[in-house]
């Protein structure tokens, strides 16, 4: 509990440095940058847990970033915003790139799986096939890095800029801000996954609830603040930008670099065999995402919906927690 109090200050303070960035660069890269950094949390959390060997929860927390930045992070930024908006708009050529990317990582975590299942194969198999997908997802999110920030950036920019009536911070300050609040969450954060578990257990939740949900929602919390605030002040384009850009980072890069790092790091490799139930919800997750962000305009109700869906995926897990080999 006190390292999750621990975050809220500092959420805050990211969330204004967010801002104070995206002022100067644009929400296209203010929300990249805020969804790198925020990420980084994440990927403390998970080679904390690579290194124990608690590969379940390695992937749990995954699936749950993925799915919790996309539904429960979009879903709520939408209801906010739509709460104090009519009707909010934002550049849906950006949200669908970040959909598809993430339809992309999706089939690269469903195939291994499948065809493991379907032809008996090994152990070897899943590991070498894993590897080669972990590269091939790097290289496509540095092609729609590129696609989207050099080659064809024209088409990404924000469908409208509201006046804050605020004065921005420097961009010197803001950049500082954001990379030493992004340290301080870090070290939180790895307090509070080493005693999440012992609080795991004494609440007889599974680890997959707790990587799916509890440490997926406690790792982006200082994204989540950063979204809120930006939807709230009708910059729908930086929060899309940071809750499907950030998922589509999980999913194509720091899941990649997880398995690359298992090969060094961990007790054995790591494969991106996920159980067939967080490969449903990453599924239908990126689906959600795709047909809501298809007309670049949303209102409160979308929002309800699309938290409705996370909720489902919850519920599930903690009523029926899946079997992890």
């Amino acid at each position: 509990m006190l390292s999750v109090l621990a975050i809220v200050p500092l959420a805050a303070l990211l969330s204004h440095a967010t801002e104070a960035v995206a002022a100067k660069t644009g929400d296209t890269i203010g929300g990249l940058l805020n969804a790198t950094l925020g990420n980084l949390t994440e990927l403390i959390i998970a080679l904390a847990a690579l290194r124990a060997g608690q590969y379940t929860l390695v992937k749990a927390s995954i699936a749950g970033a993925i799915v919790t930045n996309t539904l429960f992070m979009m879903g709520v930024s939408f209801l906010i915003g739509g709460l104090k908006h009519h009707v909010q708009e934002y550049n849906r050529a950006s949200a669908r790139l970040q959909a598809g990317l993430l339809f992309l990582a999706t089939i690269a975590m469903l195939v291994p799986s499948a065809v493991s299942v379907a032809d008996s194969a090994g152990s070897a198999f899943a590991e070498k096939l894993s590897v080669s997908l972990s590269v091939l997802l790097i290289a496509a999110y540095g092609l729609g890095l590129l696609f989207s920030l050099r080659t064809h950036r024209e088409f990404f920019g924000s469908a409208e800029q509201a006046a804050t009536g605020e004065a921005p911070w420097p961009l010197g300050l803001a950049l500082a801000t954001l990379a030493g609040v992004t340290v301080l969450v870090a070290l939180v954060s790895e307090v509070f996954v080493e005693s999440v578990q012992q609080a795991a257990v004494a609440f007889g939740m599974t680890p997959a609830f707790v990587g799916f949900i509890v440490v997926a929602l406690v790792g982006g919390a200082a994204e989540m603040v950063s979204a809120f605030s930006a939807a709230r002040k009708n910059r729908l384009d930086l929060s899309v930008g940071i809750a499907l850009g950030s998922a589509a980072q999980i999913a194509l890069f720091v899941a990649p670099i997880l398995v690359l790092f298992s090969y060094v790091i961990g007790p054995a490799p790591m494969d991106l065999q996920f159980w067939p139930g967080a490969v449903v919800m990453m599924l239908f997750a990126t689906m959600t995402a795709a047909l809501a962000t298809y007309s670049g305009r949303s209102a409160w109700f979308i929002g309800v919906l699309i938290r409705m869906g996370y909720l489902i995926f919850a519920m599930t897990l903690y009523l029926l927690p899946p079997r992890l080999q």
